[in-house]
């Protein structure tokens, strides 16, 4: 809806660490140039983006709408076309739907722990859970042609452009401005995260979710990891040209990286109402959280955090993150101490039970043969992902599924307990080690959603 294309903001580098100070400093900027609003949509990411930093950026828009105090920084804010004034009495309504796409809604701590305590205790509470199956809308269609042609003419049929009913009811409505929030980095299904993947994919419906991650796993992941550019972003962002322009739409993007001491910093914060602010978003982002190794490790170790990782769905970042470097008859041993399910959604989790991650050849042939895969095409690009296809070996420790669930889907099975001993999560820091008993050689990931590893001759 916005008649002008523009990037407000456009700060950092890979030496920088932004302060809340400055982080307010341009939320407070652009805020104040879009004027009084009456209605306030925020999407930022669920928990298992915790470490985007998007729950601080939350809590700083709906403190300068006064939202939880009755009074915030826009008080004396005056709209050019308006002679009212935003004063405690007339505080926006702010509603925040985390974009969930297929995972499990957040819990209440999650909530508090993520957004903080005042908007978790808010009354009523402003967060809506997003239903993917059941609260979206098709607001257009993609051509077939640009399917046909991402998916080397195995999809012929036009990609839904699907959004969740309350962001949709928010179209040319003067009062009205709806932030899209998250972090940018590297990202399996396309390519880099976030941009108009959030509206679609976080906020979007069951068959354009289903068709993407299809989309993105017949492509190729190698193809796909780290590029800005590819098919299936073109896909996305024909949506966004053409179906999102009567939204008051703005993208508040991070990009978030270790210092020396291995502590997570906002490293760039990009803000625009185009796909500029994306891209110099994923610029940073490739030299904050892509790291080219000189050679290929025989064996890496990667922790899933207890409270972010709870099932192989999400856990197996580990693998799509890795593949790229790990060398051929590696090692993958994953540590997921809150690893309990396979898929977060129950009707993934079935079919994830039912088929396991065999291999490319082998899930096609199944898709063609089983009417249940054939209508989660989601579910197959997942045990896609999740499959080293027979290149390397992936031992999971998990802390609450068994030994036998872990073997009857295709990976390897260890004690938790006996690699936590082995490898001390709270004593490594990310990168090169050797393991002082045996002299074992082996490089160690703290937090696989925050960056992508690759070797040269896999990545080029």
């Amino acid at each position: 809806m916005s008649e002008t294309k523009s990037l407000v903001c456009a700060i950092g580098s890979e030496s920088t660490a932004l302060s809340d100070d400055d982080i307010r400093r341009e939320i407070k900027g652009l805020l104040d140039s879009l004027g009084t609003k009456e209605d306030v949509l925020l999407l930022p990411p669920d928990f298992t983006r915790f470490h985007s930093q998007s729950g601080k950026v939350t809590q700083m828009i709906t403190d300068y709408y006064g939202f939880t105090t009755g009074g915030g920084d826009n008080k004396t804010q005056k709209d050019d076309n308006d002679d009212t004034t935003t004063t405690a009495k007339n505080v926006p309504s702010v509603t925040i739907l985390p974009t969930l796409g297929t995972h499990a809604p957040m819990t209440q701590q999650q909530i508090k722990i993520m957004y903080g305590d005042e908007l978790a205790a808010k009354d009523p509470s402003p967060f809506v859970v997003h239903d993917w199956r059941n609260d979206v809308e098709t607001i257009g269609h993609v051509p077939s042609e640009m399917v046909r042609e991402a998916t080397r003419g195995m999809v012929d049929k036009p990609w839904p452009a699907q959004l969740n009913k309350i962001v949709w009811e928010k179209r040319n409505k003067k009062k009205t401005v709806v932030f899209s929030i998250g972090q940018v980095v590297p990202h399996e299904v396309m390519g880099m995260a976030n941009f108009n993947k959030n509206m679609f994919v976080g906020a979007g419906g069951l068959e354009a979710i289903n068709l993407s991650h299809f989309i993105g796993a017949v492509y190729g992941m190698e193809n796909m990891m780290g590029r800005a550019e590819n098919p299936l972003r073109s896909i996305l962002n024909h949506a966004s040209e053409n179906f999102l322009g009567e939204l008051e739409l703005w993208y508040i993007l991070t990009v978030i990286g270790a210092n020396e001491k291995g502590e997570l910093e906002m490293k760039g914060l990009f803000i625009g109402n185009d796909i500029q602010c994306y891209t110099k978003a994923c610029e940073l982002s490739l030299k904050v959280n892509f790291s080219m190794l000189g050679r290929s490790p025989k064996k890496i170790v990667v922790y899933l955090d207890e409270d972010e990782f709870h099932s192989t769905w999400l856990g197996n970042k580990a693998i799509y993150r890795t593949r790229m470097a790990i060398a051929d008859e590696g090692e993958l041993i994953i540590l997921g101490p809150g690893i309990r399910k396979f898929g977060e959604d129950k009707q993934v989790d079935v079919l994830i039970r039912k088929y396991g991650y065999i291999g490319t050849p082998n899930i096609m042939k199944a898709m063609e043969e089983n009417e249940d895969l054939n209508d989660s095409l989601g579910t197959v690009a997942h045990l896609i992902h999740g499959s080293s296809e027979g290149r390397f070996s992936i031992t999971y420790c998990p802390g609450h599924l068994s030994q036998e669930e872990i073997e009857s889907v295709g990976f390897k099975y260890a004690p938790l307990s006996e690699m936590s001993k082995k490898y001390d999560v709270g004593k490594l820091l990310d990168g090169w080690h050797q393991d002082p008993e045996s002299g074992e050689e082996f490089f160690f990931i703290k937090n696989p959603a925050l960056g992508l590893w690759a070797v040269p001759s896999r990545f080029d």
